[in-house]
């Protein structure tokens, strides 16, 4: 018997239609493992864990407003789990070869008749194995498919049973209405209060009915949404960079080892700064020293991301789908002095705490999975003119995990940029480590290893300067 439609999500439907001629919405991860897996180890560990997602046996079936998932009445696991031989040039080194292929799949669609995604595995790589995972955005979000790939490692969890939908879950319409548009419940205090706690401390006060709100409290936040519209609406268009342009579509990914988390909460206590503070910094740094050996002056440029806000509780990440919205960030690439780097870096990021542009931002995807494709696409341009950049920063496990018994040694991912943004920059820390990754357009960004062999160095200049500190004093550097 078929398995009934399920109507896909509006935010959902957004991210389905937003795959165009230079960038598809797949989010593309790498693992690499010790010692080797076997294909059928694999296939059998997909099969008997992720399986129980079922978004993972559906198809997507398009109709003439939206979408549906649809179960795969001709499903077969061979098809999405497949074995290859990494093909490598003269004088290539491995991990080169595996960057060029993870590039390659990373602008390969998706057959759009069977369930969007696809598992390949490397058998021989570097005395192991290496896996490349493709999957659809509109399947689910970051932190959505982190709890996915956990699940399916050694002693994963299965995801809860999900309980009989009603009318009720057809669509994000009433999540939606009391996050965004009468934003007075405990659902929008919960999903806001994953970031903000400016922001939340506004929701609760409004989401209780039987409080007495004065009139200057209500004002206040009145204007706190209606100003973080209009920024969102009226910010200019980001500031003109080699890497900023037409892209063509053909994707160059690159990443680097592992840095000690330890060592960049030493850096960042001495500093008085948070770990993302300097991770950011870094990553600024690394840019800028990159345009300069490029020949341009970065000097007084900034360039914008567009940063991912969770806006789920991370114990609903099984349900999957995508429940994030969109927050500017400045980098400051024209910054060559490394502290001072870090403490502009803090500021923007304390600018953003509170704001309500995330789940404004929320707002308009769930809106444009309304719209006809060309108006979606109009709308949904606007983010792709205001950033140079689509980044992610994920927290990743602690400790190392194990996969059909082997070490899981190092996970990176890229998530997929829209419209025509070419520069995707991940930051995952896994196992006591935090590692760069960059995923970029060849014509924008050829050679993406060279920005990310700078990470290393910006983090080393911080470091010998924290350890010049004299012992227990407070930075000296004014913020």
């Amino acid at each position: 018997m078929s398995e009934a439609a399920e109507r896909m999500s509006r935010v959902d439907t957004a991210w389905l239609r937003m795959d165009n001629d230079v960038n598809l919405m797949m989010i593309v991860g790498v693992w690499l493992i010790e010692p080797a897996i076997t294909h059928a180890a694999l296939r059998d560990r997909i099969e008997s864990k992720l399986l129980k997602y079922d978004r993972f046996r559906q198809k997507v079936v398009r109709d003439a407003i939206g979408a549906n998932w649809v179960g795969d009445e001709d499903f077969d696991i061979e098809r999405h789990v497949v074995s290859e031989t990494l093909p490598r040039k003269r004088g290539q080194s491995a991990r080169a070869a595996l960057q060029v292929r993870a590039g390659a799949l990373a602008t390969e669609p998706l057959d759009p008749s069977r369930p969007l995604w696809r598992f390949h595995l490397i058998e021989h790589y570097n005395g192991g194995s290496a896996v490349i995972a493709r999957i659809h955005h509109c399947i689910g979000d970051g932190i959505a498919l982190i709890s996915v790939m956990m699940a399916i490692t050694d002693g994963g969890i299965d995801p809860p049973k999900r309980r009989p939908r009603s009318a009720e879950d057809d669509d994000e319409g009433d999540w939606l209405a009391d996050a965004v548009i009468k934003p007075l419940t405990d659902v929008a205090v919960k999903a806001i209060g994953m970031y903000g706690g400016g922001v939340v401390k506004s929701m609760e006060m409004l989401s209780q009915p039987h409080q007495l709100l004065s009139s200057l409290e209500v004002a206040r936040s009145g204007y706190h949404v209606v100003r973080d519209a209009a920024a969102l609406a009226l910010m200019p268009d980001d500031s003109p960079t080699r890497l900023k342009g037409k892209p063509i579509g053909k994707k160059v990914v690159a990443w680097s080892e592992p840095v000690p988390l330890d060592h960049v909460k030493i850096v960042g206590k001495a500093l008085n700064c948070s770990i993302n503070d300097v991770l950011l910094a870094c990553a600024a740094g690394a840019i800028g020293d990159y345009l300069r050996e490029q020949g341009d002056d970065p000097t007084g440029k900034e360039i914008r991301a567009m940063v991912p806000v969770n806006l789920r509780p991370l114990e609903e990440a099984w349900k999957l789908g995508n429940r994030f919205g969109l927050a500017p960030l400045v980098l400051p690439i024209g910054i060559a002095n490394p502290v001072e780097r870090v403490y502009a870096v803090r500021a923007r990021m304390n600018e953003m705490k509170g704001s309500y542009q995330p789940l404004l931002a929320y707002g308009v995807l769930a809106v444009a999975g309304l719209l006809i494709k060309p108006l979606q696409d109009a709308l949904l341009g606007m983010f792709a003119k205001k950033a140079t950049a689509v980044m992610t920063n994920v927290p990743g496990p602690a400790t190392p995990l194990k996969l059909c018994g082997s070490t899981l040694r190092q996970s990176m991912f890229w998530v997929p940029a829209s419209g025509d943004v070419g520069i995707g920059l991940s930051i995952l820390s896994y196992a006591g480590g935090v590692q760069f990754g960059l995923i970029t357009d060849r014509k924008l960004c050829p050679q993406p290893q060279k920005i990310i062999d700078r990470f290393e160095p910006e983090f080393e200049k911080l470091l010998m300067v924290t350890l010049m500190l004299p012992w227990g004093s407070e930075a000296g550097v004014a913020a």
